[in-house]
């Protein structure tokens, strides 16, 4: 029976290196959003320019392909974490 304990430990061990490892899946935060030079889509890049109300945050989304290039669309988000600057 001990060879399924040091299997699962291993196993484990795997996970754990593997996440730290695999890249964040944060959202990039600017201070302007002229500061966002190229958007991709599908990309979303966190913007605190104070326009949106308090615990919130503006989020900017490459939403849509056109001739000219990616749409971008704003929404206010919940801001999660301390305020960073």
């Amino acid at each position: 029976m001990s060879h399924v304990t040091s299997f699962g430990r291993a196993t484990c061990l795997a996970l754990l290196l593997f996440s730290a490892l695999a890249p964040a899946a944060d959202a990039t935060t600017v201070g302007r959003e002229q500061d966002i030079v190229d958007l991709k889509l599908g990309q979303r890049v966190q913007v605190d320019d104070g326009t949106c109300p308090a615990g919130q945050i503006k989020e900017v989304r490459g939403s849509k392909m056109t001739d000219q290039g990616v749409v971008r669309t704003a929404t206010c988000v919940a801001r999660f974490g301390p305020k960073s600057r």
